[in-house]
């Protein structure tokens, strides 16, 4: 067993029922991917358009691309035709683009909202105030071709882990109170994507459904 699949072996292995991963493989090399993928892994993060559409032509066609990074509106219709989920959703406009390009390729793409939960201003995403007033509106429902399935969030990047905590709690108490508000008839409405390799643990436990997991799967990345 290579080291990735017994690094892969080693989260799955953390991971309580109804958690999945996301295998964060950004500027990791197919080889890396397929790697995991031969020990059964399916869902793989990236965070670049044109690195995922590469790889998405490339390897095999039962992988889950999950697009991670920040985006931007003039990308989306590169991935629109197989992007299984995008996680971060930071405006209504960009809600709106997805649901354009996604009504081309006669798909509906399910979404997550990224919610600013962090220190740091470096960080992109909704304030509560402003994702209720977004979903308060109404607008979204006429999107039919973007489904909400529930939220993002970055905690800060600091080794105070009990303010990451309180910043994945902050986040979960919140999709509790959307998923009440606004999407109680809703059975999609159930993913709070939040931790990554070095806080996912604390995400799990404060009610994480889905965990990005990159560098303690594949080692450190080789930017290119």
């Amino acid at each position: 067993m290579c080291s990735i699949q017994r690094n892969l072996k080693e989260v799955l292995n953390d991971l309580p029922s109804g958690v999945r991963l996301v295998a964060v493989s950004k500027f990791h090399p197919n080889e890396a991917i397929m790697q995991a993928y031969e020990a059964g892994q399916r869902i793989f993060g990236e965070s670049k358009v044109q690195e995922m559409t590469e790889k998405q032509e490339a390897l095999p066609k039962d992988i889950e691309w999950h697009f991670i990074g920040h985006l931007q509106t003039n990308k989306i219709k590169y991935m629109a035709p197989y992007v299984a989920m995008i996680h971060g959703v930071d405006s209504y406009k960009l809600l709106a683009e997805i649901n354009k390009q996604a009504a081309k390729c006669g798909r509906t793409i399910p979404c997550l909202l990224q919610l600013h939960i962090a220190q740091e201003e470096t960080k992109f995403g909704f304030s509560f105030d402003e994702c209720t007033a977004m979903l308060a509106s109404g607008e979204w429902k006429s999107l039919t071709h973007v489904s909400l399935c529930g939220l993002m969030g970055m905690a800060s990047n600091t080794d105070d882990m009990q303010q990451v905590r309180q910043e994945f709690h902050s986040l979960h108490e919140y999709f509790l109170q959307t998923r009440e508000h606004f999407f109680s008839d809703s059975s999609t409405f159930r993913e709070l994507s939040m931790g990554m390799s070095h806080d996912y643990p604390l995400a799990i436990q404060e009610g994480a459904t889905l965990v990005r997991v990159g560098s303690k799967i594949f080692g450190e990345r080789l930017y290119i």
